[in-house]
């Protein structure tokens, strides 16, 4: 196996590729969404809500998590999952100085 060389990057841009690979799925996208819209914790309609089987489905939760996109707290027999916003935050933050980079220097 090489190297990823990933320590030739600053923190920051390993940051977002992490938090980019982690969405680079629809069905995350679609989890997204979900958690967006519903704006609370939600515990097992996620399942209901997408065309995967359950184990698909806690598959990418699990991913989601691992990259701090999402956060999960036990309540009883079930995890509930929610946005975790002060990564949104550092997204958000990203996209807007880069957007605003761009459109100073866009042809």
């Amino acid at each position: 196996m090489g190297t990823t060389k990933t320590d030739l990057f600053t923190a920051k841009q390993n940051e977002i590729a992490i938090l980019a690979k982690a969405m680079g799925h629809p069905a995350r996208v679609a989890i997204i969404e979900y958690l967006l819209k519903a704006d609370k914790c939600i515990c097992g309609d996620i399942v209901n809500e997408l065309p995967l089987a359950q184990p698909t489905v806690s598959q990418h939760l699990k991913e989601l998590k691992n990259a701090g996109i999402i956060k999960g707290n036990i309540e009883g027999n079930a995890i509930c999952y929610c946005i975790n916003e002060k990564t949104f935050h550092i997204l958000k933050d990203y996209f807007t100085k880069t957007a605003t980079v761009l459109k100073q220097q866009c042809c």
